[in-house]
């Protein structure tokens, strides 16, 4: 198994430093010739506006767009998620569009708004997940397609997942948890669980 980390901007080092505790071969992705042969490919947090800018000026837009349509598995954590998204608030650019969810930016406020609450997440056991949120969106709508499943203690819809595409408002990448990387990696395997939290 080999996966891509989009590498242009944000905490992708976190990302692969944490495929590499389980194992994985991780590639960092910039250039289109980097995604031949991956198995999965996961946006990570950062600036949405400088990374989909950077996705445009080395024409890979429209590479993943055909990759996730052919069935690459994809995970995009925070900025990650709303490039992915079909549908974005308060964002000039066009998002990827590859996964049939609406996204509010900065959702919970600024930098020092910034927090980490314990989720349960029933797909990765019953043990909570120490989610951080840093300038995180929000998911506002799902398509009838798309699995909640996580939610905070008011309902906000924070992680989704339609097919093979796995999006999450916070940071797995910054906590010592390893569950959410193995589920997407179970993702890429085709061995995830079938789960979806109440809507």
């Amino acid at each position: 198994m080999k996966i891509g980390v989009l590498a242009m901007q944000g905490a992708f080092a976190e990302h692969i430093d944490r495929l590499n505790q389980l194992g994985v071969e991780t590639l960092p992705v910039r250039l289109v010739d980097d995604l031949a042969g991956l198995d999965g490919l996961i946006i990570p947090g950062g600036e949405s506006t400088s990374i989909i800018k950077l996705l445009q000026d080395y024409k890979l837009i429209q590479e993943i767009r055909d990759l996730a349509d052919n069935g690459m598995a994809v995970f995009g954590t925070c900025a990650g998620m709303i490039l992915l998204a079909k549908d974005v608030t308060d964002f000039n650019l066009e998002p990827l569009g590859i996964i049939d969810i609406s996204v509010k930016r900065n959702a919970f406020g600024r930098q020092k708004e910034s927090f980490e609450t314990e989720l349960l997440i029933p797909i990765l056991g019953f043990q909570s997940f120490p989610a951080v949120f840093i300038r995180a969106p929000l998911i506002k709508q799902v398509g009838s397609n798309v699995e909640i499943i996580a939610r905070l203690s008011d309902n906000t819809i924070v992680a989704v997942q339609q097919g093979k595409i796995l999006v999450s408002a916070f940071h797995p990448e910054l906590t010592d948890d390893l569950r959410f990387h193995q589920y997407f990696l179970d993702i890429v395997d085709g061995h995830h669980k079938k789960y979806q939290v109440d809507n």
